[in-house]
């Protein structure tokens, strides 16, 4: 996939059918919580929260499971979750940066560092890895959506930098900081969105082989089968 974190890619190829429906709810409930938490309880008026929305929608998720997200932000007011992002390489070195949503740092670094170390790899300290990536407004849509040729136009009309199209959606990329600026001249043209999020681009891919390839997938796999993880990036080609 081009331009972009390929285990990303891969992620929704698989439409997540390897994930359980109730670890990937719970973790799109929890990002509800928080932005809801954070500021207000308006989607229309809290741009974290409509995109959090957004995403549990693409994921089907029942709107009873999101009504009941949002409504916990009220309740939880002893629940802390700290954004937290870790790095290291994984096997065959391959970088790797894992973004998690915990209230437990002690729990979820042991958990990480023994999912590293299983799998030939070391996690480090903030900065060991993420110079070989650039973060990024990444903004998806499904190609049912909208057409190659509209969305190329509705790309640079939104001020974004570039479109990247495969068989399953469309890839919007622009400065983090112009993120929901694009995303709100999307809106006006487009209804349904995949995700938006800040994500980590390679700047360098490194080519591995088919039998590295499935050594590296099964380990980014039980990475982000963890229950506090939230997103992986990696700069292996696969």
């Amino acid at each position: 996939m081009a331009g972009h974190s390929h285990w990303a890619g891969i992620k929704h190829k698989k439409g997540k059918a390897d994930k359980a429906r109730s670890n990937l709810f719970s973790k799109l409930s929890r990002e509800i919580t928080v932005a809801a938490k954070s500021g207000d309880k308006n989607p229309d008026m809290n741009a974290r929260l409509r995109s959090a929305i957004q995403s549990a929608r693409s994921s089907n998720m029942p709107k009873d499971n999101i009504q009941r997200a949002i409504e916990k932000s009220e309740t939880s007011v002893d629940s802390n979750y700290e954004n937290i992002r870790y790095e290291g390489f994984g096997p065959k070195r391959i970088a790797v940066i894992v973004e998690t949503l915990t209230d437990n740092k002690n729990r979820t670094a042991s958990n990480l560092r023994t999912i590293f170390q299983k799998n030939g790899g070391n996690l480090g300290t903030q900065g060991t890895a993420s110079h070989n990536f650039q973060q990024m407004g990444v903004i998806k849509i499904s190609k049912s959506e909208i057409s190659d040729d509209k969305i190329f136009e509705l790309t640079v009309d939104s001020g974004a930098n570039e479109c990247f199209s495969n068989e399953f959606f469309h890839e919007i990329h622009c400065d983090k900081s112009e993120i929901y600026n694009v995303k709100k001249k999307l809106e006006e043209n487009i209804s349904n969105f995949l995700s938006t999020e800040m994500e980590w681009i390679a700047l360098n891919k490194i080519e591995v082989s088919s039998v590295e390839k499935d050594e590296i997938v099964n380990f980014l796999g039980t990475l982000d089968d963890d229950d506090d993880v939230q997103n992986v990036y990696t700069n292996a080609k696969l």
